[in-house]
């Protein structure tokens, strides 16, 4: 699958992608209704006037997800701070719109309830406000200043690293390994998620009469390469091909070799991209399952701080 390359925002102007359509109709939902502002022609001036959003429809982005934006975006000046789309679960959930950032860390995303985005894009165009900043205070719906109860482990932290290879295509989950001082904890991960075979997968060889359906093994795509050692959560969706959907990325980090339950830090691809959920291993085949069938949300296994995660009651 490939993508059209996106306009070039004029000074002020944020670009508003409908990703999702039916018979090449794009749907909105109730989303252009709900920002308060002026429409004339494919611009709407977000009230407050400092914002002008630029609506763009083309069934050529049909699908397109936060982490796949950065490398449709022109290069040379101006270059675009953020850029909003209306995806899934806008139009089927009437959820926030996802804004993408596309200047600190290219292609994650937090969601901003629309009748803010005047104020939210307002103060970050005028630098008052960050990317991290959002990030930093979005609840467990990937929501900046929701409601819903703050997370347990942010993806706010500074990359010592920014230069990473794609990640490779696959339609099943990834396993990547980002922490490379402990071989042994290494090994014993891919032990205990049943062995890694000849082609690089862990799960496949696993005996289906002697499955826990209460932590279902996972089947995953093994990535053990030096080239990925520090990537971090926020960074993952931009390497992930669009060719096919990968269910999740999983990463082996500092954390799994240090801490009881070997937690891996599940990177979200679609619904806000780049948020984390800290999950101990053997939870991640369950979780994996759970959102292939579309039986839960990524956000269902966010752990919230404070609160004992429900696989643990």
């Amino acid at each position: 699958m490939s993508f059209p390359e996106l306009p070039t925002p004029a000074p002020g102007e944020v670009l508003l992608v409908c990703t999702c359509y039916q018979d090449g109709t794009a749907l909105w939902g109730r989303l252009l209704g709900e920002i308060k502002g002026r429409r004339e022609g494919d611009v709407l001036h977000v009230e407050g006037g400092r914002v002008r959003l630029r609506v763009l429809e083309g069934r050529g982005w049909d699908g397109l997800l936060g982490g796949n934006v950065p490398a449709l975006v022109p290069p040379g000046p101006p270059a675009p701070l953020v850029i909003l789309l209306a995806d899934i679960p806008v139009v089927y959930g009437g959820g926030a719109p996802l804004l993408v950032d596309l200047a600190q860390i290219p292609g994650r995303g937090v969601r901003v309830p629309s009748g803010r985005l005047g104020e939210v894009l307002g103060a970050l165009l005028d630098g008052a406000l960050t990317f991290d900043h959002l990030v930093g205070d979005m609840d467990v719906d990937g929501i900046y200043q929701g409601d819903a109860g703050r997370p347990a482990f942010l993806a706010t932290a500074t990359p010592s690293r920014w230069i990473f290879p794609s990640l490779p295509s696959t339609a099943a989950a990834m396993l990547v390994r980002t922490s490379f001082d402990d071989e042994e904890g290494w090994r014993g991960l891919l032990a205990q998620l049943g062995g890694a075979d000849e082609e690089g997968w862990v799960g496949r060889n696993v005996d289906l009469d002697e499955i826990d359906v209460e932590r279902y093994p996972l089947t995953a795509l093994v990535v053990d390469d030096r080239a990925f050692e520090d990537l971090r959560p926020g960074q993952v969706p931009a390497l992930v091909p669009p060719r096919e959907h990968t269910t999740l990325v999983a990463l082996a980090d500092a954390r799994t070799f240090t801490e009881p339950g070997r937690p891996l830090t599940v990177v979200d691809l679609y619904d806000t991209p780049g948020q984390p959920a800290v999950l101990p291993c053997d939870m991640v085949g369950s979780m994996t399952c759970n959102l292939e069938i579309a039986n839960m949300d990524f956000r269902d296994f966010v752990p919230e701080k404070d609160v004992k995660p429900w696989w643990e009651r």
